[in-house]
């Protein structure tokens, strides 16, 4: 026939992926390199939005319209990455007030400092500003006043979460950074703070014990007195002599690496402090209206929210002169602070700049978005199951995960769901009317601590291996919480008593008592020696004989053959015990009677 099967043959075949488990929300290896790719591709696109050339002639008026077009503008090319070419872009910032402040803070600075996160300097570092501050004319910006003449410099925030290795593999990927002449340098606030507050209990310590030896009038000018003193001066000098070399995280291998490379140290406060007025510009060049050149370096720190700019200049100063938060954003407004007679810090609110991103899910773990505020958890949860070990992740939380195997349909490694119920189950989180384990307050919890790097994860430089890259971490987290009690499997109230005594042996038997527990014994002797084999059945409620075993249905004589251990019995007893159980059974009644019915007055007519 010329019947026309074109429907028929219009067959399309759906194949399932092979790995069934793999989060929707993440992309797989192949389309990983592709973004990649892709964005390696788009660099030159992404900008940092300029501040349009201006001179002391133009009116304030004329200015503010400028910015406001150039921003505009700006918005309009980032708009069509995003709508377009489809190109998933980090949450930049979108108001013209906070860029202005970083123009303010770049014209006032004479050394520009780019602060960076060790785990991911190169999510966190911004190379179309460095260019930017090359482009700054003159000693206020104003145009045609001179080329560019301020410096950059890369502070890698946070090295004491590296090792030293690690420290000295990325130096290979920095080498397109130095041939920008753009150096860069390894620094821990969270460190110079520790060191500086031990440096001061010691002090207070020694304080008191002079203090303390002062019982009597005579024992005033005793010379044990300036002893004490110069003891704790020379405390004093050895921590800051030593504050360098402290590294409190790792320092296994720091003397073979620092040998082989001076440029991996960690710079203490001091050094850190040299190295900025080493690398600044010549201030003579940086003159005002008047003449005159500028007194004092101006420094101007700069970066992504929470990457510790603030706690920076806490551990320059000493002291905590910068509120500081673990919420991205604390700092609002650029502000001028006094280090020394020849240094000023410029502190510039945390900017969030136009870079590409694979996933929204990777943005989170970065601490780019918000955790508090995040819709969905699974994706970010996927990517700390997928970078912490199994071991680590259960040593670290106490807890016990169990992967699907694949014929349960997984892939024999565990899942962010695995994860978080057992976090949730050991914590207690659940959900309100349910009593479900809360997976979302647990990913909260979790999230956090792989962002305050409680779970410790350093992104590697290109083309290392993730897995070579934190071996050596993992493995240094392990040892740090070796020995933790494990979290219980299920929850236990508050005051319940969950100590279990030693194994002590009962009654003279062939068997040793080494390995047995209390419970365990206990069980042993309950089901050996006080139940018959013929009655193993379970105990529960919510059947016909509420209290009273059942482990099967019992409705049919064949399913009487054998006991509920598996012992084979006699057909003639099967038959029996089958009549005997329905007999005995009592059957529910369905009969509903109604309340008897009562006259009941409506109340009207006593309005």
């Amino acid at each position: 026939s010329q019947i026309d099967y074109s429907e028929r043959r219009n067959v399309r075949v759906i194949q399932q992926s092979a790995d069934a488990s793999h989060n929707p929300y993440l992309l797989s290896e192949a389309e990983e390199k592709t973004a990649l790719k892709k964005h390696q591709d788009n660099k030159a696109r992404l900008r940092v939005p300029r501040r349009p050339a201006w001179t002391k002639s133009k009116t304030p008026a004329e200015l503010d319209r400028q910015e406001k077009a150039a921003f505009l503008e700006w918005r309009r090319e980032l708009a069509r990455l995003q709508e377009e070419d489809n190109f998933l872009l980090t949450p930049f910032e979108r108001n013209l007030e906070v860029w202005r402040q970083l123009w303010r803070v770049l014209e006032r600075s004479q050394l520009i400092v780019q602060i960076v996160d060790a785990r991911n300097p190169l999510r966190f570092r911004c190379e179309d500003l460095e260019d930017y501050v090359a482009d700054v004319e003159g000693p206020e910006g104003e145009k045609g006043t001179g080329k560019g003449m301020r410096r950059s410099l890369l502070l890698i925030n946070k090295a004491d979460l590296l090792t030293s290795k690690q420290r000295f593999e990325p130096l290979q990927a920095y080498v397109a950074v130095l041939a920008h002449g753009i150096q860069y340098a390894f620094f821990s606030a969270a460190q110079a703070t520790a060191i500086q507050e031990a440096r001061q209990a010691a002090l207070l310590r020694a304080q008191e014990r002079v203090i303390a030896t002062k019982g009597t009038e005579g024992e005033q000018d005793d010379p044990s007195d300036s002893s004490e003193l110069e003891g704790v001066s020379d405390l004093d000098n050895s921590y800051m002599s030593s504050s360098d070399d402290n590294v409190s995280y790792f320092s296994a291998d720091e003397a073979d690496i620092k040998e082989l490379d001076p440029r991996c140290r960690v710079l203490s406060v001091l050094q850190l402090e040299e190295l900025f007025e080493r690398k600044a510009p010549d201030l003579s060049a940086f003159t005002d209206p008047f003449g005159k050149s500028s007194p004092k370096l101006t420094v101007g720190l700069v970066g992504y929210p929470n990457v510790g700019k603030s706690s920076t200049i806490n551990a320059l100063l000493g002291d905590k002169k910068v509120s500081v938060s673990s919420t991205p954003g604390k700092t609002k407004h650029f502000q001028t602070i006094h280090l020394s007679d020849s240094i000023v810090l410029c502190d510039c609110p945390g900017l969030v700049f136009p870079q590409f991103a694979t996933t929204k899910a990777e943005l989170v773990c970065d601490g780019v978005l918000p955790i508090d505020q995040m819709k969905e958890y699974t994706g970010p949860i996927s990517l700390v199951v997928q970078r912490i070990p199994k071991k680590v992740l259960e040593a670290t939380y106490g807890l016990l995960m169990t992967a699907k195997g694949i014929e349960e349909g997984g892939n024999g490694q565990i899942s962010a769901e695995n994860l978080l119920i057992a976090y949730a189950i050991a914590r207690g989180y659940t959900r309100s009317g349910q009593g479900n384990p809360d997976e979302a307050r647990a990913a909260r919890y979790i999230l956090k601590d792989y962002v305050n790097a409680k779970l410790l994860f350093c992104h590697p430089p290109p083309q290392i291996p993730e897995k070579e890259f934190n071996s050596e971490t993992h493995g240094l987290s392990l040892q740090r919480v070796a020995g933790k009690k494990n979290a219980p499997l299920t929850r236990v109230s508050k005051n319940a008593d969950t100590f279990v005594p030693s194994a002590l042996p009962t009654a003279p038997s062939m068997l040793p008592a080494l390995g047995q527990g209390h419970k365990s014994r206990a069980l042993d002797h309950e089901f050996f020696e006080e139940k018959a084999l013929s009655s193993g059945a379970v105990y529960a409620k919510g059947v016909v004989y509420e209290g009273k075993p059942f482990s099967r249905g019992t409705a049919f004589p064949h399913q009487h053959s054998v006991t509920n251990i598996g012992t084979v019995i006699e057909p003639k007893f099967a038959r029996i015990a089958s009549v005997l159980a329905n007999n005995d059974r009592e059957l529910s009644s369905k009969k509903h009677k109604k309340p008897k019915r009562v006259k009941q007055r409506s109340g009207r007519g006593y309005d």
